[in-house]
């Protein structure tokens, strides 16, 4: 599968493309999606660069990754990636991952939960740690100091519903930002093996999701760091295009499949693109992007999962 790769057009570009995302900006991302100047590239990257030269790495739904190029087939099943192997960029890697989700507003606790992603997110983060499936990122190293991505079990350190504020209907790259580093807080984590997801509920829509992508990793400052955050669109909005019903005929099938990709590239690569990318860009996750899904035993209990790149054999892997 060939996806395209897209440029969100800034109002300004400015130079720097692979700047971290910082929760200063103040700009929103613009609803309208164009193809970059040469087109086709061979990896599930998508790019939105706005005025404040945030970079993001997206997840493309389903329909966006099938029509570049490529097919996919109800396995799933792909003739091979370009880009080769993970190159180290340099930077960090999470040695030690711990996953925090912040439910954003009240509607969380009622109506904006009407699939039940809460209960199936918390559930699925409390099984991956440690499991063989995770195991694929344990690969991945950092040269100083010297140390291997980890994949700890309990590598769930909890969620809460932020009740003390709602998102916008369409919040925009700097809210979702500043929401990551309000949980920051609240866990009082802000080291680099930290991630944050942010959750939006039912009818909360940012740009692009639905259309060109599911889900999208960055890193933005707080105060104690640069921290890592995933902005998590209610999946199920999105049916099939994100999963719904791909593997176990569930509406919540994506959800374990969309944050596991997006889990794995944060533990691989919590400051894009400073640490694990193949050479056209595409992370652990893209390379493999919804492609071989199947149901995976976690520590006991199944969850759909996409497979993970794996430089030691140089291919997408469901296990290592």
């Amino acid at each position: 599968m060939r996806p395209l790769s897209m440029r969100l057009l800034p109002a300004v570009v400015a130079a720097s493309l692979l700047a971290a995302c910082s929760g200063n900006g103040g700009s929103t991302l613009p609803n309208t999606l164009t193809p970059q100047a040469n087109g086709f590239t061979p990896t599930g990257q998508f790019t939105a660069v706005d005025d404040a030269s945030q970079t993001i790495y997206f997840m493309p739904t389903m329909a966006a990754f099938s029509a570049t190029g490529g097919h996919v087939t109800p396995m799933g099943k792909r003739s091979g990636s370009s880009g080769g192997n993970l190159n180290y960029g340099g930077g960090p890697i999470q040695t030690a991952p711990k996953t925090y989700v912040v439910y954003w507003g009240s509607a969380w606790n009622g109506s904006g939960d009407p699939d039940g992603v809460k209960a199936y997110l918390n559930n699925f983060l409390s099984h991956v740690g440690g499991t063989t499936w995770n195991a694929t990122v344990t690969q991945y190293y950092q040269k100083n100091p010297s140390a291997n991505v980890g994949n700890p079990s309990g590598n769930f350190g909890g969620s809460y519903v932020d009740t003390s504020s709602s998102p916008p209907k369409s919040p925009s790259q700097s809210q979702m930002a500043a929401e990551a580093a309000k949980a920051a807080a609240h866990f009082g984590n802000y080291s680099v093996s930290a991630q944050y997801i942010v959750a939006m509920p039912h009818g909360i829509s940012p740009s692009g999701f639905k259309r060109s992508y599911c889900a999208y990793h960055s890193s933005t400052s707080a105060s104690g760091g640069t921290i890592s955050w995933t902005n998590l669109p209610y999946l199920p909005d999105a049916g099939s295009g994100c999963g719904a019903g791909s593997v176990t005929g569930s509406v919540l099938d994506g959800v374990s499949i969309v944050e596991g990709h997006e889990m794995a590239e944060s533990e691989t690569d919590p400051h894009p693109s400073s640490g694990w990318t193949d050479s056209s860009g595409a992370e652990i996750g893209d390379k493999c992007a919804w492609v071989n899904l199947q149901n995976t035993d976690l520590n006991g209990t199944y969850f759909p999962t996409q497979p993970l790149w794996s430089n030691a054999s140089s291919s997408c892997v469901q296990s290592y």
